[in-house]
């Protein structure tokens, strides 16, 4: 099976007591539209999935906060009892190929024509002012 979303969060690097073995969990959002039958408008969901990479741990250093990825692998059910005693159910989509599509952009990487644009508007503006008759 093969899936395609956004990472939602910094993959976070865990280790497992019992062995030893280290793997990469993140989150990734898959957003779906769909038009109902006897409507016009467009419905939007977005569907979330957890996922574990366990062969590579040096691959959270670039799965990031909204890079787009592409992951193939199985999906497994973890059930159990939660504090109140109710049965919870969860899927975990466990990775054996990764791929990154499009990187996350940092947060203070700024494009270098939006900074040159901007220094270029403050030139023509402080030019501007020098012609002012006031």
């Amino acid at each position: 099976m093969e899936i395609t979303g956004r990472v939602t969060a910094d993959a976070v690097v865990n280790r497992v007591e019992s062995t030893g073995s280290e793997v990469v969990n993140f989150s990734i959002a898959i957003n779906d539209r769909y038009k109902q039958k006897d409507s016009d408008e467009v419905k939007e969901i977005t569907t979330y999935i957890n996922c574990a990479y366990w062969l590579n741990t040096k691959t959270a250093e670039w799965v990031k906060k909204g890079a787009i990825v592409q992951v193939a692998g199985r999906i497994s059910m973890n059930v159990y009892n939660n504090s109140d005693g109710n049965a919870v159910g969860s899927l975990t989509f466990h990775v054996d190929n990764l791929k990154i599509l499009a990187f996350a952009k940092k947060q203070d990487e700024v494009p270098a024509a939006a900074k040159a644009g901007a220094a270029q508007a403050k030139q023509q503006g402080a030019q501007d002012n020098d012609d002012l008759p006031f």
